[in-house]
């Protein structure tokens, strides 16, 4: 959540709300450099600052039999999994993730996405060191209202996601949150490797490449956390299921967008498309609901809501590289260490010279596949 001058009970927070949000000391960013935007500097150090004021060990929660039983559980598994992230994924061996912290609301912050009428280009905001990223994050509601309705008076589409969590990129000593115990121990647990990863590499300017990096670590991690035991795969598994099938729908409804937006046609024809373009997105999920998921409406909430083109801005930011991180996972022979090398060094390339390499990774894994 970053800024400078200049993504489970409800499926789809585990998406919008995971966007691994980087909050650094903004504080000191601001002073340093002089910044015109010191009133939003000085609410996000102020929420960091009580997000942080409330944090206490995990295990001493666990060992204190008058706290609750279910959150003593839970913060057990996370020690379990942060234990697992450090000895088999070879994830970095600090205090984030031992601490917790009761923040007594819903979601940890807000973060307000917005896209020209007619693109699904983010409007970005850009910040020191994190980069620029696709979102603006606020730890008030009211304040995230606010910048999203003057960016709807402006004539942009605007969505408002809650955000559950977030990496500070080791920063800070970031708490497990009460905002991510809503989510099953799979989904837990695989936050946990998420944001693990954003502190061991997070390449500025570069949001595709840092999140398709840490999904694809929180998905083979958490296969092979299933694979020692830990929990059982069942549910996370239907729940993954359900989750890729509603993504398949929102991706090939992006993608007819797209390519209604390149078309020569006037504002007045362009809006009428793109109403229909959200109504055939609204009943292709009815249908898929209805017909393969026996109704079950776990993506009924995120559907009611007015879609527009910021509401499909997070889908795609996790997954757009996953299958070239599976081939280098595959070329560095499945080695944990090898791979964070390997990953390190995609890092350090210019950007233009990446996405290339991240390509040729994307077509021999999908000429294995063939």
């Amino acid at each position: 959540m970053p800024s400078r001058c200049g993504r489970r009970p409800h499926p789809p927070a585990s998406r919008v709300g995971r966007i691994a949000l980087a909050l650094l000391p903004l504080s000191l960013v601001a002073i340093a450099t002089g910044c015109a935007q010191l009133g939003y500097y000085a609410h996000l150090a102020r929420g960091q600052m009580e997000l942080l004021s409330q944090r206490e060990p995990i295990a001493q929660i666990v060992g204190d039999e008058r706290r609750d039983p279910e959150l003593r559980r839970r913060l057990t598994l996370v020690l379990d999994a942060r234990r697992f992230a450090v000895r088999d994924l070879q994830l970095p061996d600090n205090p984030s993730y031992t601490l917790y912290a009761d923040l007594q609301r819903a979601y940890a912050v807000w973060n307000v996405l917005a896209t020209p009428e007619f693109s699904l280009a983010p409007l970005e905001s850009c910040f020191p060191i994190a980069g620029c990223v696709a979102y603006r994050g606020h730890y008030s509601r009211e304040r995230a209202e606010a910048q999203a309705q003057a960016l709807r008076e402006q004539g942009h589409d605007v969505d408002i996601g809650g955000v559950p969590a977030y990496s500070t990129l080791g920063w800070f000593d970031d708490p497990v949150l009460n905002t991510m115990l809503h989510w099953s121990d799979a989904v837990l647990v695989a936050t946990v490797f998420h944001e693990l990863v954003h502190q061991q590499l997070y390449v500025s300017d570069d949001t595709v490449f840092n999140e398709s990096m840490a999904r694809f670590v929180e998905q083979q991690g958490l296969r092979e956390y299933f694979t020692a035991g830990r929990i059982d795969e069942t549910d996370s598994a239907l729940q993954r299921e359900r989750q890729q099938q509603f993504t398949h729908l929102v991706l090939d409804a992006r993608e007819r967008l797209s390519r209604l937006y390149a078309q020569p046609l006037s504002n007045e024809i362009m809006r009428k498309r793109k109403a229909e373009e959200f109504q055939r997105l609204k009943a292709e999920y009815a249908e898929l609901r209805d017909t393969r998921w026996n109704g079950d409406g776990d993506y009924d909430g995120w559907f009611a809501r007015d879609l527009n083109n910021a509401s499909l801005l997070s889908f795609g930011l996790y997954d757009e590289y996953v299958p070239a991180f599976e081939s280098l996972y595959d070329v560095s022979g499945r080695d944990w260490h090898r791979f964070h090398a390997a990953c390190r060094e995609l890092g350090n390339l210019p950007g233009p010279t990446r996405r290339l390499r991240l390509q040729s990774l994307m077509q021999y894994r999908s000429a294995e596949s063939d």
